[in-house]
């Protein structure tokens, strides 16, 4: 068992805590306590904050040239490289995400992530000078100071990566609140900053619950908030932040659509239902969880992803066959149930799944399940399950498809699979989401990744995510003739 007596990293060091209450951590595989966090109060944040807040204004952290802070990046991404599996291992035993799938998002992934911030950072023009209305400004991006990064636990270092990589590049110091399911391997992320040679107090976190994230959120000194995690928690960090005017960059729910149409490969797409449309069991905001379906082969889509779930084994996430592991909680598990039966209620039929295996007598495991008869309108249509649950929603015509898939409180993602890619490109730019794929999972760090709606609000990764951790500044230079008399310096 792990025992936490630091409630996290601070000023380069593993201090002891203020607070001494704990949060156990528990194996979702095996129902088993594998180790405790200390629930880090008020005073933990404040002195980490504190400690950001003096690196950011006394240390010429800031001030660093971008290139010598892509060297720190580079060298965070090989000491990560050199852990990736004890971190992915150490995941899954928190969160029950299978291995495979685990070794890719929290080794590989991630490693390029930090690679492509350091790229980033070499390359983008923090100052600019612009010529308008003959007169000459330098355009001035400045890091914004000190952000509190709250990480959730479905994907937590690739996500966390999102904001650490910008943060640094940018130039900021940063409190990481990791969620508190995945708080023990934050000890290895911590190694390999020290590692990496990142300077003390660039890098702090503190563990803890939904208190202690409220305490990084609401602490004066915090100027950026960067989260990913439920559209309800983010709603509420808006508005604490908005009383500060804070900045928020907001990566929240999704119930996003694959749109079938009638001129699909349904072979090729089978191999994407499960990485595309339920990964981590459905875990992920970007699942495509609705399926949308042509009348006219409704019955033929509905076999292909039942097959293909079907087709998923379910068991002990560390064996590398595995493809849907345990859900990360009992909490979450009940969750499911619940939308199950509100299925089955409005109207839905299950056709594979629905409930606990019956070869697995613990841990928090679920069927891989299938709705069919679903009408978009439908409670599982339009909330967000968190949970390997898939529904296929008819339509007829490609106009009606784009107006289901547009028909939710969510934008966050989704894809067409289409004969005809320009007309999938056509229908891609009516689809209100912040990335939609055509015939196609591939991504790249280069992109803006966020959502449009309650997906949340603003962006991360490319250039735009090292930017949202910036302030902008218009210098004036002198001896510019007249527009030294312009109004605005007159009294």
């Amino acid at each position: 068992m792990t025992l936490a007596t630091s409630s996290g990293l601070v000023g380069g060091q593993f201090a002891p805590a203020h607070s001494q209450q704990i949060i156990a951590v528990v194996n979702p595989a095996t129902e088993e306590q594998i180790g405790q966090i200390i629930d880090g109060d008020a005073q933990d944040v404040d002195t980490a904050v504190r400690c950001a807040h003096q690196t950011f204004v006394a240390t010429g952290w800031a001030d660093l040239p971008a290139t010598d802070r892509a060297q720190y990046l580079d060298k965070l991404a090989d000491a990560l490289e050199a852990r990736s599996q004890q971190i992915a291992a150490a995941v899954t035993e928190q969160n029950g995400m299978p291995i495979s799938m685990s070794n890719y998002l929290n080794g590989p992934f991630v490693v390029d992530i930090y690679r492509y911030f350091a790229r980033a950072a070499r390359e983008m023009p923090f100052e600019e000078t612009r010529f308008s209305d003959g007169v000459t400004g330098i355009i001035r991006r400045q890091p914004i100071g000190v952000a509190g990064l709250i990480v959730p636990w479905n994907s937590p270092h690739c996500l966390m990566a999102f904001k650490v990589g910008a943060a640094l590049a940018a130039g900021c110091t940063t409190v990481i609140k990791p969620a508190p399911e995945t708080s023990l391997d934050m000890s290895l992320f911590a190694e390999a900053v020290l590692e990496a040679g990142i300077p003390s107090g660039v890098v702090n976190i503190v563990t803890g619950g939904r208190e202690t994230g409220a305490a990084l959120v609401g602490h004066p000194l915090v100027t950026k908030i960067g989260f990913t995690g439920s559209t309800a928690a983010g709603k509420l960090i808006a508005s604490r932040a908005g009383a500060q005017l804070k900045r928020v960059t907001l990566e929240l729910g999704g119930k996003s659509a694959a749109i079938l149409l009638d001129d699909a490969d349904l072979s090729a797409f089978a191999q994407t239902v499960i990485p595309l449309c339920s990964p981590y069991s459905g875990q992920i905001c970007v699942s495509n969880t609705r399926i949308l379906a042509p009348r006219a082969r409704y019955d033929e889509v509905v076999e292909v992803v039942v097959e293909a779930m079907r087709s998923g084994a379910v068991g002990d996430p560390m064996n590398p066959s595995t493809v849907f592991g345990p859900l990360v909680s009992e909490r979450q598990r009940t969750r499911v149930e619940a939308y199950i039966e509100v299925g089955r209620k409005e109207g839905a039929d299950v056709v594979v799944g629905g409930g606990r295996p019956k070869d697995l007598d613990r841990g928090y495991y679920f069927e891989p399940t299938v709705f069919r008869k679903v009408a978009n309108s439908m409670q599982i249509a339009q909330e967000e399950i968190f949970g390997p649950v898939l529904a296929v929603i008819p339509y007829d015509t490609d106009n009606e498809a784009v107006t289901i898939a547009n028909d939710s409180r969510y934008g966050l993602a989704g894809s067409i699979w289409t004969g005809d890619p320009e007309r999938g490109l056509e229908l891609a730019r009516q689809i209100d989401v912040g990335q939609i794929r055509v015939n196609t999972m591939v991504s790249g760090n280069g992109f803006p990744f966020g959502g449009f709606k309650h997906s949340g609000l603003g962006r991360e990764l490319g250039p735009e995510g090292v930017a949202s951790y910036t302030e902008l500044k218009t210098i004036y230079p002198m001896n510019q003739g007249d527009s030294a008399q312009s109004p605005l310096t007159t009294n």
